[in-house]
């Protein structure tokens, strides 16, 4: 973990301590912990859960989207800092 991380990893909290009530139900709140607390802790994007995690994210913001419920760009955000609580894959 990096500084980088854990302040992506600060967003993602504070961003679910503004809205979560609001526009997620508890399950999503709880995937979207689940996925940046999988993510802030590996150390690899292949480590055990990483990219299960990401998919996981992917689909749910889809979801929100979908459904009116989340902007696109609100949505976006949130995905971005979730992933970014991850390990930078490296480029082969």
């Amino acid at each position: 973990m990096n500084s980088e991380r854990a302040q992506a990893y600060g967003r993602v909290v504070k961003t679910l301590d503004d809205v979560a009530a609001a526009k997620l139900q508890p399950g999503e709140e709880q995937r979207v912990r689940d996925a940046a607390d999988t993510l802030l802790f590996c150390e690899t994007i292949d480590a055990p859960g990483a990219r299960e995690a990401l998919e996981d994210m992917d689909g749910l913001i889809g979801h929100l989207v979908e459904a009116d419920r989340w902007s696109p760009e609100r949505a976006s955000a949130l995905s971005d800092d979730v992933a970014a609580c991850g390990p930078v894959p490296q480029l082969a």
